[in-house]
C-alpha cells in the first residue's frame, strides 16, 4: 500500500512540476500563449546551431534523353517519345510523337525488358493510315514484339 502512495505522489508532483514550468507569455487578441521553460542544465549541454549553409544554385531537372536511365538511352538515336499503351490483340503500340516519323524510318523500342529494333511498316493517326507524322501527333505503330509502357522508343 505504501507503495502506491508514492508512486501516486510521484506523478501528482510531475503534475505539478509541468504546470509550473507553463507560464502564460503576452496576451494577443485575448488569447494567451502558453510556453515551456527549458531546464538551465538541458540549455547548456544543447549542440549549437550550425550556420545554415548557402542556397544552392536551382538546379533544373533533366530533361528528354538525359532524364532516362542508362539501360534506355540509345547513343546516336533521336528520342521519338515513351509507349503510352500497347494492344496485344493487334501488337500495336501508342505513342505520342517528340520528333517527326515516317513509314519507312527503322526505330528501336528500348526498355527494362525490351529491346525491338525494327522498320515502320505500318502507322495510324485516329485509325486512318498515314505516310508521316510530326511532332505533337498521337500514332499508333504496328510492331513485332511486346511493348510496355515504361519503353522508350528512339529513330535511328
Amino acid at each position: 500500500m505504501a507503495k502506491k502512495k508514492a508512486k501516486t505522489k510521484k506523478k501528482a508532483a510531475k503534475k505539478v512540476a509541468k504546470k509550473v514550468a507553463k507560464r502564460p507569455v503576452k496576451k494577443a487578441a485575448g488569447k494567451a500563449r502558453v510556453t515551456t521553460r527549458k531546464p538551465a542544465a538541458r540549455a547548456a549541454r544543447a549542440p549549437k546551431r550550425k550556420p545554415s549553409a548557402p542556397a544552392r544554385s536551382a538546379k533544373r531537372p533533366k530533361t528528354g534523353v538525359a532524364a532516362l536511365p542508362a539501360e534506355k538511352q540509345v547513343a546516336g538515336g533521336v528520342l521519338l517519345g515513351h509507349v503510352e499503351d500497347y494492344f496485344a490483340q493487334v501488337s500495336v503500340m501508342a505513342l505520342k510523337l517528340l520528333a517527326p516519323v515516317s513509314v519507312g524510318d527503322m526505330i528501336r523500342i528500348k526498355g527494362h525488358t525490351t529491346d525491338i529494333t525494327q522498320k515502320v511498316e505500318s502507322m495510324q493517326i485516329e485509325h486512318q493510315p498515314v505516310p508521316t507524322a510530326s511532332a505533337g501527333d498521337s500514332v499508333g505503330i504496328k510492331i513485332a514484339d511486346r511493348a510496355r509502357r515504361t519503353d522508350v522508343v528512339y529513330k535511328i
